[in-house]
């Protein structure tokens, strides 16, 4: 918690930083990876040296680990690289805000499935309403492609399995737990991205750019979300990280030129309001605010 004399705006202003340097590491990635390695390649060199980042941090081989927990891990793993996987993919044919927003729907479902109080349901509708308006029923020119709303769906589906995974290995210390769990999810998708990019994967640029992409979107957010969780309660944290679709959006339309319709914006005011009242909610039924992961959770994330 903050000290007396401390400023309230200091959490506040390190949760947008953190939130502003996922975004940019992410528009970093789709402007200048994707070209070269596409979505594949890109989520091989950010997850790779992101893993590679938390266990020179870490340092997980200092921690004895049992076979249950290993395999809890492996499942874990495989979530996280999937989750990245399909999110990079979904990239490739609709907006970064929109692939935010309807990736956050697996997290809200399972904190809203976790409960049973009628005002939770609440937020399943907000959430609904939201995704019914980005979802491409209509072909046309405005239309989402269908693809990449299927790869941002999968990819809310593994951020959800990721979660409950998480839970099973909780009892670990969690630079232990993620640094071995995003070193899983890089066995899992580096493969996929050598696959797919071949030697184009392994030239100075794109090595020098996927160094830069995981400290924007691992090392720098960790840092400035650990000053904001020793600052405010969960709870708070919850909603406060509730405006990563938002930033999302609007880093798109400024780096990425991806302008969104007002029903588009609409949606993920929905969504976002939708989370913002689950995290506001949770403490009173002793649930885990929905986007309120701790910071070394959220090193396994991409937007």
């Amino acid at each position: 918690m903050s000290a007396p004399n401390e400023s309230p705006l200091i959490p506040a202003l390190a949760i947008l930083g953190s939130v502003t340097f996922l975004g940019l590491g992410t528009s970093w990635a789709k402007q200048s990876l994707f070209p070269l390695v596409g979505a594949q390649g890109t989520t091989a060199v950010r997850v790779g040296f992101s893993a590679l980042l938390l266990l020179l941090l870490w340092r997980p081989w200092r921690w004895r680990l049992s076979r249950s927990d290993a395999l809890r891990l492996v499942a874990y793993g495989v979530a996280v690289g999937a989750m990245n996987l399909c999110f990079y993919l979904s990239l490739q044919t609709i907006p970064f805000g929109v692939a935010v927003a309807i990736e956050f729907s697996g997290p809200l479902a399972v904190a809203v499935l976790s409960s049973r109080r009628p005002l939770d349901f609440i937020w399943v509708v907000l959430a609904v309403a939201g995704l019914a308006v980005l979802l491409p029923w209509e072909p046309g020119a405005g239309a989402l492609d269908p693809r990449g709303v299927g790869f941002a769906l999968a990819a809310a589906v593994f951020w959800a399995s990721y979660i409950l995974f998480g839970k099973r290995v909780g009892h670990l210390h969690a630079g232990h737990s993620v640094s071995l769990g995003l070193t899983v999810a890089a066995l899992v998708v580096v493969p996929v991205g050598v696959v797919h990019a071949g030697a184009d994967l392994w030239t100075p640029a794109v090595l020098l750019t996927g160094i830069g992409v995981a400290a924007l979107s691992s090392a720098i957010p960790i840092s400035l979300e650990m000053v904001a969780l020793k600052r405010l309660p969960q709870q708070a944290f919850g909603i406060m990280i509730s405006m990563e679709p938002a930033v999302a959006a609007l880093l798109a339309l400024v780096l990425l030129g991806e302008a969104l319709s007002l029903a588009q914006w609409l949606a993920i005011g929905m969504i976002m309001a939708a989370s913002m009242g689950c995290a506001a909610t949770a403490q009173r039924r002793g649930a885990r605010p929905a986007a309120a992961v701790s910071a070394q959770e959220r090193a396994a994330r991409t937007d």
